[in-house]
Order: structure tokens, then sequence, then C-alpha cells
């Protein structure tokens, strides 16, 4: 059958749209992975028909060597998502040494154009693609959904293994779309401490937060958003869960909270729905009424999921209907039983579980009777296992997130076990309802429910193997770092950071574990180091900065501590420290004794990277010609050599900033678009070097710079639409420091400069958002300058004083925050690039004190007004020329446009209206752009003023 995009086909409760690779239960959008839809799309093209391992193979990785693995486990996951085998249902048959072919009806129809965005969700969410359909669940489903807009925090209730992680999730997927900011799944099976409870959440939020009073600023990002919060395995943390999600329901109404615990949280404003177990057929139950019952449909879809031959005879529907309820109808147990029915049959399975439960009383239905018989489940189940089975089993269980097969093998490690016995244990893990499978599009990973990881961690204890399997796990956290370093040049950023990510909670236990006291100190040490540019790239700086102070402390106490590995910590502490703190005594302290040990070791990019950093600090603090002096270290380094690739482009990119700041315009120009354009042709667009001193995405770094230069020199239409060119590119690669940087020195800045007021508005916003999310405060602390001039809604808290570079800024933004510092700064030369305007906002002010004063005079001796007012107009004179050759000599043509206009403003007072208007009219006639801009909207208007000179 050959597909066409102008049909649809029903299957079963399914409708398909080929051509919109989609597939619709309901009105609800079935989420398979790329993979997984290849895979279908190429069974329904040839539906009846047996397609081979090697046509899916080459159709689905056209480009790739794969293992016949890859396909199984895809093959795997598409079942599972379609309920293949539930209530006697088959789409999917495997045909033995040939391949796999699609076997139930397809109707087909015309598509009714259905638009595939409308299933996409408006905010965005993190819950994981379903595997496996929700069986006998669809009352409560309905109940929870119908109850969850009046209640707003639900928690679900029940013993392990009863299905309450399985029923959130389907809720959850159902409201998709609901919440306007979207909906965020919090697992807490990996958090042991209830205070790091809202760290995890405003990590999922992309917020990070203060020290101080963490919860109630959770609750004030929340206040105005319309989102679900849900919130897994509560059951170890319930007071902690409580107080936070009470905090959370009073301060941010459109919030909807929806747990699951074993127990009750005995929260205010909390409703609780238990869930029982799956309903089973009674023992003389009809065998054709008896698959009616959600235990048996379960128990026979996940044997079928084991032995694709399986078939329920009606002489085994009562074998089948005792072992469900033997188990209690509980799900997890009843999965571990049916996967156990390819080896044993129903009669030996019937037998194990009589013997293994015969110590359970039996038709006691509490709750801790459930969980006896998951336990019972979970041992039996476990001592049927081979003894490799069980080893991987137990050593799995020290993962916190999903991993790979390759981060299992290395963890399992440890002698007399052969690596194809291990891989062959997992697969059997995988078969035997013990170890879940998540598909995604690029890679297989491996997970443990928690109900199934605690178990693993007490045989871990058990068998007296937690040290040696800490120790292996945290040996793979920091080859997996290594390895990132080594994708980050050939990797996408958005695809390196959803690669790595998940290993971050791996990450947090293992530092936790090895930096106090409990684990071996120079592994944690190299992993902190070698973490660096993870936490980066998620902007968690502030949380990095706790561990990078453990690791230099333990360093320093090592008898023989690596001076590399020192300068590595030392650089990352100094950027943590420079963007929380801005430019303290730690973060200078770390960058130059950085340079210091890089200089005595002959590390050439650790001396580049550190006084980068420094550089950074100097340039924020206004120390301009130090910064200008620094950048000179690498030419007698020898940086600016085009072989040096990235590192060359930074050291080039840095004197850029030097040159600007310092005041040389049309060097720093020059130099910048040099360094784009080697950007452009060596493919660094769009990246940036981690570990590099104080780092930012190269290219949005570069062309921010410019904007900034381009608008000096008198291009204010480029300036802006370079400025958004790098916004655009910090916003499409998610990197919040990035973001910030662009805003806080260009894009807020030159949208005020060019009267754009409600895109300035919109900017700062933007910036204060993403500056308080990624706590970086330095930017944060600009924002809320800039507030006080472009938008005092935004300015709830004053601004602090401030360092030379932003109080610099806001001078030109708005000359009432001109101050005799300021002023000192401009007379020395200090306050380079701003030095003119500086300097003319000093002479308006005169200008301003003289007619003042010109007024309080009247009535006063002739003579002396005459004298004081020609002593004040040449002070002013001579300030606004001054102001004005400094421009000129700068290259700052919007500079000497403005010392310009008030020069000529000076002498329209004076009656020397022709000098001014052969002044003014030429610098006027040098600008070919931006005619609509404030500043020359009002030259404009004076040389109307002035007419035109006979």
């Amino acid at each position: 059958m050959s597909l066409f995009p102008e049909l649809a086909m029903h299957v079963g409760p399914y409708l398909i749209h080929p051509g919109q690779r989609l597939v619709l239960e309901g009105e609800q959008p079935l989420r398979l992975s790329r993979r997984a839809m290849d895979i279908l799309l190429m069974l329904l093209e040839h539906a009846g028909s047996v397609v081979s391992k090697q046509q899916l193979i080459a159709r689905v990785w056209p480009t790739s060597v794969v293992e016949d693995i890859n396909l199984r486990v895809h093959m795997a996951a598409l079942r599972k998502a379609l309920g293949d085998g539930q209530a006697g249902q088959r789409y999917i048959v495997t045909v033995a040494q040939r391949g796999y072919s699609f076997v139930a009806p397809i109707t087909l129809q015309p598509v009714v154009k259905c638009d595939a965005n409308a299933f996409v969700e408006p905010g965005r969410h993190n819950l994981p693609v379903r595997h496996t359909r929700l069986i006998g669940r669809q009352p409560l489903l309905d109940n929870v959904m119908a109850q969850l807009p009046r209640q707003r925090f639900i928690t679900l209730v029940g013993p392990g293994g009863i299905g309450k992680t399985t029923v959130a999730l389907r809720v959850a997927e159902q409201l998709i779309g609901h919440y306007r900011d979207g909906i965020r799944f919090l697992d807490l099976a990996p958090v042991n401490d209830p205070l790091l409870i809202t760290r995890h959440l405003a990590t999922l939020l992309g917020l990070v937060l203060p020290d101080s009073e963490p919860t109630s600023a959770l609750t004030t990002y929340l206040r105005d958003r319309r989102m679900l919060l849900v919130i897994d395995n509560c059951e170890h943390l319930p007071d902690a869960v409580a107080l936070l999600s009470e905090s959370i329901l009073r301060g941010a109404p459109l919030v909807h909270i929806l747990a699951t615990s074993r127990e009750s949280l005995r929260a205010e404003g909390e409703f609780v729905q238990r869930l029982a177990p799956l309903d089973c057929p009674p023992p003389l139950a009809v065998p054709s009424r008896a698959l009616e019952f959600a235990a048996l449909q379960l128990f026979v879809e996940r044997a079928m999921a084991c032995q694709d031959s399986f078939e329920l005879s009606e002489d085994d529907v009562p074998v089948a209907i005792e072992i469900c309820r033997r188990l209690d109808g509980i799900p997890l147990a009843i999965e571990l039983a049916a996967a156990q029915v390819a080896s044993l049959g129903l009669s030996g399975l019937l037998a194990q579980l009589h013997g293994s439960f015969r110590l359970l009383s039996q038709g006691d239905h509490t709750a801790l009777s459930r969980h006896q018989t998951l336990r019972a489940t979970l041992d039996w189940s476990f001592n049927l296992l081979t003894r490799c089975e069980q080893t991987c089993l137990r050593r799995l269980g020290i993962f916190q997130a999903s991993f790979t097969l390759e981060s299992a093998a290395a963890v399992i490690g440890g002698q007399h076990l052969e690596p194809g016995a291990v891989f062959a244990s997992i697969t059997q893990l995988v078969a035997k309802s013990l170890l879940n499978v998540e598909v995604g599009d690029e890679a297989v990973f491996y997970r443990l429910l928690d109900t199934t990881r605690h178990f693993a961690l007490e045989k871990l204890e058990l068998a007296a193997e937690w040290p040696d399997t800490r120790k292996r796990h945290a040996e793979r956290c920091l080859a997996l770092m290594q390895q990132a370093r080594d994708d980050w040049e050939q990797t996408p950023t958005g695809l390196w950071i959803e690669r790595y990510a998940r290993s971050l909670e791996d990450i947090r236990t293992a530092l936790d574990w090895g930096l106090n006291g409990s684990g071996p100190d120079d592994l944690a040490i190299r992993l902190t180091a070698a973490s660096t540019p993870l936490w980066q790239a998620l902007s968690l700086l502030k949380e990095h900065g706790g561990y990078l102070r453990k690791a230099l402390a333990l360093l320093t106490t090592s008898a023989e501590p690596c001076p590399h590995l020192s300068i590595s910590l030392k650089l990352a502490l100094g950027s943590s420290c420079y963007h929380i703190q801005g430019g303290t005594e730690e973060t200078v302290e770390a960058f130059v004794s950085a340079r210091l040990l890089a200089v005595q070791h002959d590390d050439v990019a650790g001396q580049l990277r550190a006084v980068s950093g420094h550089m950074a600090v100097n340039l924020s603090c206004g120390n301009y010609q130090m910064a200008l002096t620094q950048s000179r270290h690498f030419d007698r380094l020898g940086l600016y050599a085009d072989d040096l690739g990235a590192l060359s482009l930074s050291a080039q990119r840095l004197r850029v900033l030097a040159l600007h700041f310092a005041g040389d315009q049309d060097r720093a120009r020059a130099d910048a678009e040099q360094v784009i354009q080697r950007m452009a042709q060596s493919g660094h667009l769009n990246r940036f070097t981690h570990g590099f001193g104080v780092q930012y995405d190269q290219s949005v770094a570069a062309l921010t710079i410019l904007a900034r230069i381009l608008w000096l020199q008198g291009q204010p239409e480029q300036a802006w639409r370079t400025a958004r060119q790098a916004l655009d590119i910090a916003l499409q690669i998610n990197h919040g420091m990035s973001v910030c940087y662009t805003l806080a020195l260009a894009g807020c800045v030159i949208a005020q400069y060019n009267g754009d007021e409600p895109t300035a508005r919109e900017l700062l916003r933007l910036l204060l958002e993403q500056a308080q999310k990624h706590s970086v405060l330095l930017f944060h602390d600009w924002a809320r300058h800039y507030a006080q001039v472009i938008d005092e809604s935004q300015a709830t808290l004053p601004a602090l004083p401030g360092s030379g570079l932003v109080r610099e800024i806001m001078v030109t933004l708005d000359g009432r925050f001109l101050d005799d510092a300021l002023l000192e700064r401009a007379e020395t030369g200090a306050a380079g690039w701003s030095t003119a305007e500086i300097l003319r906002v000093r002479a308006e002010g005169l200008q301003i004190e003289d007619l003042a004063l010109e007024v309080d005079c009247l009535g006063g001796p002739l003579r002396n007004q005459v004298e004081s007012s020609h002593h004040r107009s040449h002070r002013i004179e001579v300030a606004l020329l001054n102001a004005l050759e400094v421009a000129k000599s700068q290259g700052a043509l919007m500079w000497e446009l403005r010392s310009a206009m008030s020069l000529a403003r000076l002498w329209q007072r004076q009656g020397r209206r022709r000098q001014a208007y052969e002044l003014l009219a030429p610098i006027h006639a040098r600008f070919t752009e931006g005619h609509a801009t404030p500043d020359l909207k009002q030259v404009r208007q004076l040389l109307n003023e002035l007419g035109t000179p006979a």
C-alpha cells in the first residue's frame, strides 16, 4: 500500500496523517520519537507484507551503521505506545527470520486538513514521551481532569507500583496546550535534601533563585503565570513539598499542582485522590468477559510484548485470573510477572508465585499488604535473575536519571563480568520489566523506576558494593564531561545541551559525594573542572561556584596539586564570581592567581583566559586603559596568528572591546569587522569557547560591540540591525549569559538612543527576566539602573551606585546622572569612549546655570552682569570645543554631533547664527541614515531656526 499525503488512515483507535507525520488518538496526538514514526510509516506503506530488518534499518538510519538492537528497541517502544496486544488487538507481528508486518485492518479516508501546530503546546513542557498505553484508568483520568481546575492541588496517593506516575503523566499529557505558560514535570526521586526541592524546581523553570528567601522569589516568578506543576515521588519529603505547595497556591493563583505520593502530604488546599488496584476478574469469571477487566488486559499485553507468539486460550484464563488476583492488581507486580511467562509458562508462573508469596496473608487489601505484595514480587523477580543480571540491576541503581548502554556498562564494570554478558543482561532486564527504555530520536536511554531503583540500592548495600560502584559512577560522569568537551565544536548547541544536560543530576550526586569527604577528592576535583562547560551552557554559574570553592579548597591541601587543574578551577570561579558579584576582590584574585600559575607553567591558553577575564572586570569597572594595556599581552603571546583558531579570534575580539571603550572607534571597527569575517570563514559563528575567562557566544559578543561602535560612528540604523542580529543569535542558542550581555551593552541602550521607547522597554523587561533567571546579578544591577530612564515602572528597587561603565552609559542616556566623580574621569581621560559626552553634559549644565544667573542678576550693575555672563559663556564654549575635539579624535560622530549642537545653541544665544550654522550643517550632512532619531531631529530643528545664512 502506497502512502498518499492526501489520505488519512484509521487503525483501531488511531487516525494517522502520514503527510503530517501525525498520529491522533481521539483529539490528542500520540507522541512518538522520530525513529518510531519512521518505522510506523514504512510498515504502513507495506501493510500486510513482511518488511525485513535490513529494509527498515536502511530507511530509518540511512547514513548510519546500527546494530539490530537499535531496531528492536524502537520497535518495542512503538508497540508499547500503540498498545499492541491490549484487548487482543494486534498491530505489528514479528515474522521469524524475516522481519515485521503490520497486520491491523486499515481504513483510508480523505484528509480533513488539520494543523499539526494546533497540537503543539504554546508554552513549553518537559513531559517524557509516553511509552505505554494507560489501561483501566480512564474513569480516574476523567475525574482528575474534571477536579483539577476547581481543586488546584491534587495528590495521587497509593502504594509503590500502583501507577501514580503513569496516571499523572497521562493527565498532564491530556492538558498540553491548556496552560498558557506550559507544564513542568519535577521528579523528586533523586532529591534527598528538602532544601533542594525549590532549587530543582527553579532549574526546571530556567530560574536561579537568591540565597535569601528562595521560595518567595519563586512564588513571585510564578505570580502571573498559568502553569501546571507535576511533582512526582513526594513521599520521602512530604513536609517540604507541602510547605512549597502552600506557598505557590497562595502567591500564584493561576498555577495548578498535581503531585504523587504514597501518603497524603497533609497540606492546606490538598485534594487527595487515592489509586485503587486494577480491577481483577472474579475467580469464576466467564472467559469471554474476563478480558474486560484491566488487570488481565495488562497481563496479556505485557506477556505478548515479551513473547510475540503468546495467546491466552480459554483454558488458560482461570490461571491468568489467579495470577492477577495473587498480585493484588498492582500494575508493576503484574508487569514483572508477565515478563516471566515466556520462560515459566502460565502454570509454572503461578506455582512460583504460590511458593514465593506463601508468607503473605491473602485477602487483606490494605496499602501495607500491597506494599508487601510488590516487595515480594520484586524479590521473586530478582531471585529468578542470573547472577550477572542481579549484579547489573543492583549497580544500575546508582543512576539518578536515565543513562545510555555505554554508561551502564562502565558503571556495572568490575571483575568477572564480560562486556557481552553485561549487554545481554541489560537486554534481559528490559525484557523482564525491571529496566525501562526511553527511546529518543538520536539515542536509546534506560531508566529504573523509583520503586525498582530503591530496591536495587538495598541489594547494592547488602552486597557491600557501594564504594566501588560510586567510584565507577563518578568516573563515568567525568568521562562523559570529557566527551562533551570534545563534542562541543562539532555539535549544534541545542543538541549538545540536550545530549549532556540529562547527566546533570548524576554529576551533582557524584560531586556531593566526592567533595564532602565521602569519595576520592582527586576524582571529584577533576569532575568539577571538566563539568564547567555544562554549568556554563545551562547558565548555572552560582551553583557551580559552590562546587568550585570546595574543589579549590581540597586541591590546596593536596600533596602535589595539579597546576593546570588549579588554573581551570580558578578561571571558572572567576567567571562565576564576575557574573554574580561583579568585580569583587574574590573575582580579581581568581583571575590574577590563574594568570600567575599559567605563566609559571608556560600555559599560553591559560594566560589568555586569565587576562581576558581580568580585562572583562576592568572594562566593567571603567578601567579602560588598564584593559587596553592587558590586551597587549596577546601580542607578546603571539595570539593574533590565524592558525591559533578560536584562541586567536577571542584575543582579537577582546582587543576590539578594549579599543572601543578606550575611545579608538576607527581601529575598533576595523578589528570588529575582521573578527566577524574570520568567524564566518572558520565556522565559529554561534559558538563560544568554554573555560575562556568570562564567556559569551563569540558571534553574539562581536556583533554586540560592533553595534555600539556603529552607533557612535553615526550609523544608528545599522547599529540597531546589528544589535538585533546579536540578540536573535543569543535567543536562538538559548544561552542566558549571552542574552544578558547583548541586551545590557547594546540592545536596550541603542533602542533608547534611537528613540524607540516601546522596544527599549520590551528589551529591558527581557533583560531583567533573563538576568534574574540565570542569576547574572551583574547585568540585573545594570537593568535596574536603566529602568530609571527607560521604564520607571520596572524600577521597583533603588539602583546601586554601580561601576564606571554602567554609570557612564547612564549619563549618555540622561545627563541628570552626571556627578563629580564622572566629570573627574572625563577630565583626566579615564572615561574613554564617554569622555566627549560627559564634557558636553557638563557644559549643558553650565548653560542652564548661566541662564539662571542671568535671571537672578537682573537689576544689578550692568557692567558686572556683562563681565559675569561673558566669563561663564567662555567657560562653556571652551568645554564644548574640548568635547568636540575629543569626539573627532575618537571617531565618534554621534558625540561630535551632540557637542556641535550644544555649541551651536550657545552661539545662537550670543547672536552668532552664521557661525553656528556653519559648524553644525557639515556635521549633519555626514549622516546618511538615522534621520528619524531624536538627535538628528533636534539638529534639523535647530538648523531651521538658524536659517540659511546670507
